[in-house]
């Protein structure tokens, strides 16, 4: 497990590091990771012109007056002593890092007040963790003015939130951003995790001084292989789980359809339909068991209730039996809305309950939509209906009721298709069957659907839910393998 850590927790963190070692460490560290990554990015786009490395790259700084900027500016002096030609840009009247500063016109670098019109390479010093959201205005002047190939963010994109994601107000938009020590809230949650572009992470050692509780937790392939049910020799359909389906109707059968087909990618042994689809879902998937309504269904260990079932009194009456069951929940789609509509159904509920809102359903369930801060938005309604929430976006964000959050980092755009929800819900009903906690049956859900989402979309524009559920199994395949052969995922 990975995580993101507050822009105060890593503050404590460098201030117990930098009391054991020389002054200015800290940041040489931080500026030579940020340049080695500078050179590597101008070497690759250089080469496909056919020209050199480093040697005689435009590189421009936007440079604020703190230690961001100063990170910026060192790791320009290490580009410069290599041959490319810097120009750094004071964005807060003459204040900028004077140390830095000497040591960039040492190496043969210009502070300048008016920059050349075009770069290879564009570094955002303006703003670090410390910094408030927003730009100054020089800083929105320049990048609209500047034409950059690259654009390479020191820490955090400037301009975001660093703690919540948001962005109030304008902000560097980087194609890579190099953080320090860990990841930040911003480079995973809410609209701030759309700017980051390529995340490159710089160890500076302060692993052991960080917090052991992130303020968002970060799943890898690791953990989902050690959460992963693998059936045994002792094994029969049963032990590895039964997942119930309560979903779709006459008019929406291909609800039911893709549902069970995100069960059946899963790693429960058993499939139970039950609705009015039930013909569509034996012609597709002759595997499953159907039957017309929840009662006759007989015993699971988890249930998928609500997508395509309608919102009627025959449907709250069958997400009033699912509810009845002492086994784990998922609730996603019409299930929702009716639970706006009728919270009462939940209050009784003992048994674990996954809710996974878009943000309209948010808004009906807690009665506002969800802040720019997701992750506080999502245990906010988790807390409120003691359950665990899984609001879905780019940047699906997953909460306990404890608090506990969890940001997915394999979420893309080809998913926003009609029924993609639907096979994730059918997916992780069949994680919860297998034994997997509530919490945790969420997070590898979102995970390995955004990775088959990838899988799906390999060469192509475009994506069905079809696709995604069909690359389920082998985006399951590709974690567990990866977890055996440790490898950084490209």
């Amino acid at each position: 497990m990975d995580g993101a850590w507050s822009a105060a927790a890593v503050r404590r963190a460098e201030s117990q590091l930098m009391a054991q070692l020389p002054p200015g460490t800290l940041m040489q560290r931080a500026a030579a990771g940020l340049a080695t990554e500078c050179a590597s990015i101008l070497r690759s786009q250089r080469r496909k012109r056919g020209t050199a490395g480093v040697y005689g790259a435009t590189v421009i700084v936007l440079a604020g007056p703190g230690d961001n900027g100063g990170d910026a500016l060192f790791a320009a002096a290490r580009l410069a002593r290599r041959g490319a030609r810097v120009f750094a840009v004071p964005v807060m009247g003459e204040r900028v890092h004077p140390v830095a500063a000497a040591a960039l016109t040492r190496a043969g670098g210009r502070l300048v007040a008016t920059p050349p019109r075009h770069c290879d390479l564009l570094l955002d010093g303006v703003l670090g963790i410390g910094g408030r959201p927003g730009l100054p205005g020089r800083a929105i002047d320049q990048l609209a003015a500047i034409d950059a190939d690259t654009i390479v963010a020191v820490d955090v994109p400037s301009g975001v939130d660093v703690d919540t994601g948001a962005v109030p107000g304008s902000a560097v938009t980087a194609d890579v951003t190099v953080a320090f020590g860990s990841r930040k809230p911003c480079h995973v949650l809410g609209r701030a995790a759309l700017l980051v572009g390529r995340l490159v992470l710089v160890d500076i050692g302060l692993g052991p001084y960080l917090d052991p509780h992130p303020a968002v937790r970060v799943a890898d392939d690791g953990d989902l292989s050690a959460w992963w049910h693998e059936p045994g020799p002792e094994d029969d359909k049963f032990t590895r789980g039964v997942v119930g389906v309560a979903a779709g109707s006459e008019r929406y059968p291909g609800a039911a359809v893709l549902a069970t087909s995100g069960a059946l990618a899963g790693p429960s042994g058993y499939v139970r339909y039950a609705g009015t689809a039930a013909e569509y879902v034996r012609r597709r998937h002759p595997e499953v068991v159907c039957t017309h309504e929840v009662k006759e269904a007989g015993r699971v260990q988890a249930w998928l209730a609500g997508p395509g079932f309608g919102t009627d009194e025959a449907a709250l009456a069958e997400l009033r039996h699912v509810l009845e069951s002492p086994a784990p929940v998922v609730l996603d789609a019409d299930a929702l809305t009716l639970i706006g509509e009728y919270p009462s159904v939940l209050s009784q509920r003992e048994a674990p309950v996954v809710l996974t809102p878009h943000d309209r359903e948010y808004e009906r369930l807690y009665g506002s939509p969800p802040a720019e801060d997701r992750g506080a938005a999502a245990a906010a309604l988790a807390k409120r209906l003691n359950c665990t929430v899984l609001l879905k976006g780019h940047h699906t964000v997953v909460a306990s009721s404890d608090g506990e959050v969890w940001a997915n980092p394999t979420g893309r755009p080809q998913l926003a298709t009609a029924g993609s929800g639907d096979v994730l819900a059918g997916f992780m009903a069949s994680l919860l069957a297998s034994g997997m906690p509530g919490a945790k049956a969420a997070v590898a859900a979102a995970y390995l659907h955004g990775l088959a989402g990838g899988i799906a979309g390999a060469g192509h524009r475009t994506v069905t839910a079809s696709d995604v559920a069909r690359a389920l199994p082998l985006a399951v395949g590709a974690t567990l393998t990866a977890a055996e052969t440790p490898a950084k995922r490209p």
